[in-house]
């Protein structure tokens, strides 16, 4: 088995199936309350820097996510994600939560997409960096993309936002601080990676 999550890619899917279990079982059993972010109890229940992610405030909400990580998991796949890169994106996970301390207005946040955006950077990054000569437009223009969709939600101007398009408000800065988690996380793990090689 350990041999096995060496193949690029299969460590990648199964952090990807930790994230949609966790999820799933969080909707059928826990109280949201239990596992959310919250500012004020991250040092006495750091249990929440991981789950957080698990919880999700709507059905809507719910589907999206799962759909995300399954779409997250296909392109690391497919691009041949290295373990390095899913130690990355495993570290960036709690981190994504913890650092949603730069806006302590954020009372309450639970949901995966902070997690996938992580997942998402660190996936890119790689590509772009380190992965085969012809991935590497496809991850550059996955970092670019992300880009302008992080600024384009203008995590900055509130904690907790109103979207037509979504059944509850939604928490940007979250997007943000998984994006930045997650390629913060695959440099330094291309950086060790390249350091050790020489």
């Amino acid at each position: 088995m350990h041999t096995r999550l060496r193949t690029p890619g299969v460590a990648w899917v199964a952090l990807a199936a930790v994230l949609a279990t966790g999820a799933v079982l969080a909707q059928v059993a826990a109280a949201p309350a239990v596992l959310d972010w919250q500012p004020d109890r991250w040092l006495a229940q750091p249990w929440r820097w991981w789950t957080a992610g698990f919880v999700h405030l709507s059905t809507s909400h719910f589907t999206a996510n799962l759909l995300a990580v399954a779409l997250l998991a296909a392109f690391g796949m497919v691009g041949g994600v290295p373990p390095r890169t899913t130690l990355a994106w495993a570290v960036a996970w709690p981190l994504t939560h913890v650092a949603l301390l730069c806006m302590p207005s954020l009372r309450h946040y639970g949901g995966l997409s902070g997690v996938v955006h992580a997942g998402a950077g660190a996936a890119a990054f790689y590509l772009g960096v380190s992965g085969p000569r012809r991935q590497r437009f496809v991850g550059f223009a996955a970092l670019g993309l992300l880009l302008a969709k992080v600024l384009s939600e203008t995590p900055w101007r509130a904690a907790v936002q109103v979207s037509p398009h979504w059944d509850i408000p939604i928490a940007p800065i979250a997007h943000l601080t998984g994006a930045v988690a997650g390629v913060t996380c695959a440099a330094a793990a291309e950086c060790w990676h390249r350091l050790h090689r020489a």
